[in-house]
């Protein structure tokens, strides 16, 4: 009894190789609630989509200058081919986890750690770009916050609350979030309405557009990058399937109604905002908006202060007042977000025990979280928002390109996998059908990432700094612990007493090649 315990505590600190049954016990399975329906899926998810807007089109405006709505539209197509793809594999495969769940299957461990750590990247960004994005509306009420440095000491200082608020264990209540959620998506909807009523000119949206010169080929080009930040959050969905009531049904609905309501409310802000604040020469003959210079780091607020009096009075601090409240939300899910995909990752050993240690007091991931926000802190520090979008982009593409892959192997590896909602235009070759949606959106995020590679240097270095430091501490890690680089080790887990974290520390270990 005594070797076996001594055995026990062996393999799980990894110093015993092979595949040993530890306890001869019966292990409860605990699972979580499966109460979530369509609407919840989808108001959470838009929740975190939806907020977005926020702080991309300013910053898309920055590039794409007055052809922003299509630079959006494009970014759109390959946002609606990712959705597919996650839709696919999310059903699936319903487990938590988004893309480093699929490579699992699809790709392998060592894979899969990499698109876990990519997601852990954008998980991160998002911390600190919506909290950014809150000082940007709240200088609405308080100008200050509105320059350098008072943006990015304000931005710091609610980062650390928000971690200690994690750290505590103080969670946003569900309920609260989806009613914000639905608030923001009427009120855009009112202000998308109001807006083509008083101030939407199709003849200047058209007359504003002189590619090659407004903007340059190169600046469009880069412009349908940066857009992609409007679609933060694709994963929001697929990390909640365990949650989900009948996800073979509820997941492809709720992904279908988050690309309608997106496209349709991004593209109508879109053409809204630069009816109102159309492109201009300066003297030096730059091109320009408003969007990209005042209102930059709070677009949808100065569309609200376009519109016609008293209008613009209503509108300017609702806005300002209801994207705070879903931005501080969106930044606290990244918080919670990360913590969990991290927690996960230690459950299958991909990180070392102290990422998914839980705090002996308030059952929380504490150095998880600790860590993460100091990261997220650290992003924010040189205070420019094309920046901290270029890492954002740096991971979120590697994520989506890693799961539009893995979607694809799962079609070879595991061709018999149940697959409730199925890919269409899959033709065959050699015998298994290869889904072209997966294909060409891993073609087109694969190239947005190689464009931030190669030409933004902020988040080359940032991203690439971050991947190799993920590699070097999984391979050290992994090496130490006597556990090959590809190799599958779940570790089989009781819930902790309370917090609602799970317990990395009983169980058994179960190994697969």
């Amino acid at each position: 009894m005594h070797e076996s315990d001594d055995a026990s505590k062996e393999i799980f600190h990894g110093r015993m190789p092979g595949d040993v049954v530890l306890r001869r016990r019966r292990l409860r399975i605990h699972r979580l609630r499966r109460s979530l329906a369509v609407p919840a899926l989808f108001s959470t998810g838009y929740g975190n989509v939806g907020s977005s807007i926020y702080y991309a089109l300013g910053v898309t405006a920055l590039y794409a200058l007055g052809a922003a709505p299509l630079a959006l539209l494009a970014a759109g197509v390959f946002f609606v081919l990712t959705v597919l793809t996650y839709t696919e594999a999310t059903v699936a495969v319903p487990e938590a986890g988004g893309s480093s769940s699929f490579a699992r299957h699809g790709l392998g461990e060592l894979m899969s750690f990499v698109a876990g750590w990519a997601t852990m990247l954008s998980y991160t960004v998002t911390i600190s770009i919506s909290a950014f994005a809150v000082s940007g509306y709240l200088s609405v009420f308080f100008p200050t916050l509105s320059t350098y440095p008072a943006n990015v000491i304000f931005t710091v200082a609610l980062i650390g609350l928000l971690m200690l608020l994690n750290v505590v264990g103080v969670r946003e209540a569900t309920t609260m979030s989806v009613v914000f959620a639905v608030l923001d998506l009427v009120t855009q909807l009112l202000l998308v309405a109001v807006g083509a009523i008083t101030i939407l000119n199709i003849p200047l949206l058209i007359s504003q557009v002189d590619f090659g010169t407004a903007p340059t080929w190169g600046n469009f080009i880069y412009g349908i990058s940066i857009a992609m930040v409007a679609y933060t959050g694709i994963e929001t969905i697929s990390n909640m399937v365990e949650e989900a009531r009948q996800p073979e049904r509820t997941v492809p609905r709720s992904y279908g109604l988050l690309i309608v309501a997106v496209l349709v409310l991004f593209g109508g802000i879109s053409v809204v905002g630069l009816s109102a604040m159309p492109v201009y020469q300066l003297p030096d003959g730059v091109y320009t908006t408003e969007l990209a210079t005042t209102y930059v780091h709070d677009p949808v607020a100065g569309i609200a202060a376009k519109l016609p009096e008293p209008l613009n009075q209503i509108f300017e601090p609702m806005v300002a007042g209801l994207a705070s409240t879903i931005l501080l939300i969106a930044a606290n899910a990244g918080i919670m977000g990360v913590s969990r995909l991290s927690f996960a990752m230690g459950s299958y050993r991909q990180l070392p025990r102290m990422f998914s240690q839980v705090h002996r007091t308030f059952r929380t991931p504490y150095f998880a979280v600790i860590f993460y926000c100091v990261i997220a802190a650290a992003i924010v520090l040189p205070g420019n928002l094309g920046d901290i979008s270029d890492v954002y982009i740096f991971g979120a593409m590697l994520t989506f390109t890693l799961a539009h892959v893995s979607v694809i192997a799962m079609r070879i590896r595991v061709p018999g996998l149940t697959r409730p909602f199925r890919l269409g235009l899959s033709p065959r070759i050699a015998g298994v059908e290869i889904p072209l949606t997966a294909v060409v959106g891993g073609l087109g995020t694969f190239a947005v990432w190689l464009l931030v590679v190669f030409s933004r240097p902020f988040g080359r270095w940032v991203g690439l700094g971050w991947m190799l430091v993920g590699l070097g501490l999984y391979v050290y890690y992994r090496r130490s612990n006597r556990l090959g680089l590809n190799e599958t080790v779940r570790l089989a887990a009781r819930p902790a007493p309370a917090g609602g974290a799970e317990s990395s520390q009983a169980g058994r270990a179960v190994r697969t090649r």
